[in-house]
């Protein structure tokens, strides 16, 4: 395990856990948000973020971590390269109460993303992909879509893990 991908919906933990399993493995961290995103929300065309992608999994041979978003851009490329995928697929209700609680934060405390980026309460709630429209979304089709995906890849082992609890036996090295 030293090419790992997260998967999940918003707020499942996938960036929280992705570093500590990055920590643990002394592997980078390779967050795509970064990559895409400029300054006032700007996202780079396909085929820069694909450069900075491939790139950034160049410039760590022995291994890293990510999470393989932005599939529309990228299609298969970070699933292709992982021998891992780690899917975090907790309860909705869990992720949805994660989502109010942390854009709250972000919002009251004005707290910078990416590249100057801040999220509002317009950008968080009342755009057409706003992260919650996004997750319940995600959540319906990740039983079906994620499954076919490492199906289609036979070198990544697919690790599901179904609550907090799983998610630190798991990195406490019980899985």
């Amino acid at each position: 395990m030293r090419r790992i991908a997260f998967t999940g919906i918003s707020c499942s933990g996938k960036s929280t856990t992705a570093r500590r399993l990055a920590a643990q493995l002394g592997l980078p961290y390779i967050e795509l948000d970064e990559l895409n995103h400029g300054p006032a929300w700007t996202e780079v065309s396909a085929d820069e973020l694909r450069a900075r992608v491939e790139e950034a999994l160049a410039a760590a041979p022995e291994g890293w971590v990510v999470e393989p978003t932005y599939t529309s851009k990228l299609g298969e490329l970070v699933y292709e390269r992982a021998d891992t995928l780690v899917w975090l697929d907790l309860p909705l209700g869990f992720c949805l109460r994660r989502i109010w609680l942390r854009t709250w934060r972000r919002i009251l405390r004005r707290e910078e993303l990416w590249h100057g980026n801040r999220e509002t309460v317009r950008n968080a709630f009342f755009v057409r992909d706003s992260l919650f429209r996004g997750a319940v979304r995600a959540h319906r089709r990740n039983p079906v879509v994620i499954p076919e995906r490492a199906a289609r890849h036979p070198q990544l082992r697919l690790v599901r893990l179904r609550s907090a609890e799983e998610v630190e036996g798991w990195l406490d090295g019980d899985g």
